[in-house]
């Protein structure tokens, strides 16, 4: 994957420090370690979200010597914030932009919660941030297998899939629905929802494939990267690997058949009213 001399994104924010405690799964949206801390735990992140906690976090400015890591996140951010900009704008809408909010260790995102390195990548609605510590790049190659620079710009593309959701208002309709229905049902609306991120993820691989925004050259190699990265960390994967057995009714993401598949099929397709998930069976 090719994306040296591309924009670094302005959309961008980097905090240190912490103290908080608890751990912040995204407004609902499970990050991709959280994942497997609940399939250990059995504890319903519902139950420790928003969890108080005091904190000296302070947030800085990027600087000169910004690492390769960051360097690559801001870059990739701003290729997906080109291709969204264009696609809502062909529908006669305006793209607001989230912002990327790099964090080390621990981070308080506000209106979510407190959240730790290992809750992995997630995307706050209330703020419309994306939270990311660096380290879970190295996470994504070295425990999950899927490396590769695709890998993680498919993480990424994922995450700001949920603003899209957010933005379209699918966000604000599974909130409305979590009282509403029991939680196998709601468990079910969840995983539609991640798999419609993969999908939004797959749309923006399509259009930074066939443009090249931003510099970024994606190629065919590093489709069937981010692919692979979709396959490891699906629900069935990651439960056979740490729990030893298949449980589908407490999968958070979907299979590694499913994330594949709707990954694919934006990339395929290139066409956002392709991926109505909550349309397809279970």
């Amino acid at each position: 994957m090719k994306w040296f001399g591309g924009k670094q994104s302005s959309d961008y924010e980097e905090s240190s420090g912490g103290g908080g405690r608890g751990m912040l799964f995204g407004g609902g949206i499970l990050g991709l370690i959280g994942a497997a801390i609940y399939m250990f735990t059995g504890i319903d992140p519902g139950q420790i979200l928003n969890q108080s906690g005091n904190s000296d976090q302070i947030v800085t400015q990027p600087g000169a010597s910004d690492s390769r890591d960051k360097q690559f996140a801001r870059v990739i951010f701003e290729g997906t914030t080109i291709v969204w900009d264009s696609l809502f704008n062909a529908m006669g809408e305006q793209y607001q932009h989230p912002v990327l909010h790099v964090f080390t260790d621990e981070v308080n995102a506000e209106g979510c919660g407190y959240a730790s390195a290992a809750t992995g990548p997630f995307y706050c609605p209330a703020n419309g941030r994306v939270y990311l510590d660096l380290s879970f790049f190295k996470e994504l190659s070295n425990k999950f297998g899927a490396p590769g620079e695709a890998a993680s710009a498919y993480v990424i593309a994922h995450e700001v899939g949920h603003h899209v959701q957010n933005l379209m208002g699918t966000s604000a309709k599974m909130d409305a629905a979590r009282n509403r229905i029991s939680e196998t049902e709601y468990n079910k609306l969840s995983v539609k929802l991640e798999l419609q991120a993969d999908f939004y993820a797959g749309v923006w691989a399509h259009y930074q494939a066939l443009n090249r925004h931003n510099n970024i050259v994606i190629e065919r190699a590093d489709i069937d990267s981010a692919l692979n990265a979709a396959n490891q960390i699906g629900d069935d994967r990651l439960q056979q690997q740490y729990q030893g057995r298949v449980s589908p009714d407490s999968f958070t993401h979907g299979s590694s058949a499913q994330r594949m598949y709707w990954f694919k099929k934006g990339f395929d397709t290139g066409d956002m009213r392709k991926g109505d998930t909550f349309e397809t069976e279970d």
